[in-house]
């Protein structure tokens, strides 16, 4: 990053508000490095620093989306779920942005059964399935259907477990970074000051309770992920054709041999019978 593209960036920054921090007395001691100053007991972020972390983390996901890696976003937050929705539903990324679920990459496959409820559920009510129930059970199709969108319907676009995390509060998605780090997940997450910036592996330290910080630093994240997201190619496992020769002469002579000999023995066997036969009549 050029001179001139930090300034801008920091100057974005500023005039979004990320430079307010939390007070003093919320501050947590491994965020200290990434404030300013201290002003009327709250905590200025050196955005000079927050720029250069969010350069970091945007080459990472461009690296990643490259090499085909899934990515999937986590902000439960009113300020962040809004703009996590909208954003990844149009690039087709995964989210979650009602309740992070216990155990959702321990227990991922059944989690995975749920989801497929769901795009079960929409294919049918597509092909006009339940025109025929009752009204009451129509009621109760439509409760859980709304239960499972509102769990599972940022899920849908996802296949297996993530190989990226990408996390919005750290300190508010904590149970979502310990599971990341159960399955050595690395993750890019927007932290505040009074979060540990240390527990991700890609911080942006910034304010996360400003709704406007917040969408522009997700849109940042994203679109350098999805601008550069290609499908990984699937290669076929290459046989030479010496190999494929070899094996087949291998195999064939040996039968050829063994047929001669069965002739042989078969062909010899009748004529000692016929002298024997010969020699009695003398």
């Amino acid at each position: 990053m050029t001179k001139e593209t930090q300034l801008a960036e920091v100057k974005k920054l500023f005039d979004l508000g990320a430079h307010l921090g939390h007070k003093k007395n919320r501050l947590h001691p491994k965020a200290r490095k990434n404030v300013y100053a201290m002003m009327n007991g709250t905590s200025v972020i050196d955005l000079t620093i927050t720029a250069e972390q969010l350069s970091a983390a945007k080459k990472f996901l461009e690296d990643s989306a490259k090499e085909g890696k899934i990515v999937l976003v986590v902000g439960t937050k009113k300020t962040a779920s809004s703009v996590i929705r909208t954003y990844a539903e149009k690039n087709n990324i995964a989210y979650i942005t009602a309740k992070w679920l216990p155990g959702l990459l321990t227990n991922f496959k059944t989690i995975m059964k749920n989801v497929k409820k769901l795009t079960d559920y929409k294919e049918a009510i597509k092909q006009d399935q339940f025109k025929d129930m009752v009204k009451h059970e129509k009621t109760q199709l439509d409760k859980a259907m709304n239960k499972l969108e509102r769990l599972y319907g940022g899920m849908v676009t996802i296949t297996k477990r993530p190989d990226i995390l990408m996390v919005i509060d750290v300190k508010k998605e904590k149970n979502a970074v310990k599971e990341a780090h159960a399955f050595n997940i690395p993750i890019v997450g927007l932290a505040d000051t009074n979060a540990d910036p240390t527990e991700v592996n890609y911080p942006v330290v910034a304010n996360d309770d400003d709704s406007s910080v917040v969408e522009y630093i997700v849109q940042e994240l994203l679109s350098a992920y999805s601008s550069s997201f290609k499908l990984p190619e699937i290669k076929k496992p290459e046989v030479k054709k010496e190999e494929i020769t070899m094996e087949v002469e291998v195999k064939e002579e040996p039968k050829k041999e063994e047929k001669k000999e069965e002739v042989k023995k078969e062909v010899k066997k009748p004529k000692k019978v016929a002298k024997k036969a010969v020699k009695k009549t003398k």
